[in-house]
């Protein structure tokens, strides 16, 4: 998709037969200045973001699943990843009996 070399000439005739040479030079100039003054804004805007602690959210943040397959192969992998609980090493573990009723 997108706009090919046919479609920008036939929208400028347009433009042309619309509003008039002069009033098309006109519009093409503003709309020139309207776009410089946006990327400057937004060329400010990306310079005052702290990058670094944003970064450092980002990987903060746990990641949220967007389908019922991705939450299941988080939840799988997550298992795996927790290492088994180890007794802390010189203690036997500790065997419980079962409880007897009388």
């Amino acid at each position: 998709m997108g706009f090919h070399f046919m479609d920008l000439v036939i929208i400028l005739v347009i433009g042309l037969l619309i509003f008039g040479p002069r009033k098309l030079q006109e519009l093409s100039r503003s709309t020139g200045k309207v776009m410089r003054q946006v990327n400057e804004f937004k060329d400010r805007m990306l310079a005052d973001l702290p990058v670094e602690e944003l970064s450092e959210v980002s990987r903060q943040v746990p990641r949220v699943p967007t389908s019922p397959q991705q939450a299941f192969k988080m939840l799988v992998t997550e298992e795996r990843r927790e290492p088994a609980k180890q007794e802390p090493a010189g203690q036997e573990p500790v065997k419980q009996e079962p409880e007897t009723g009388s």
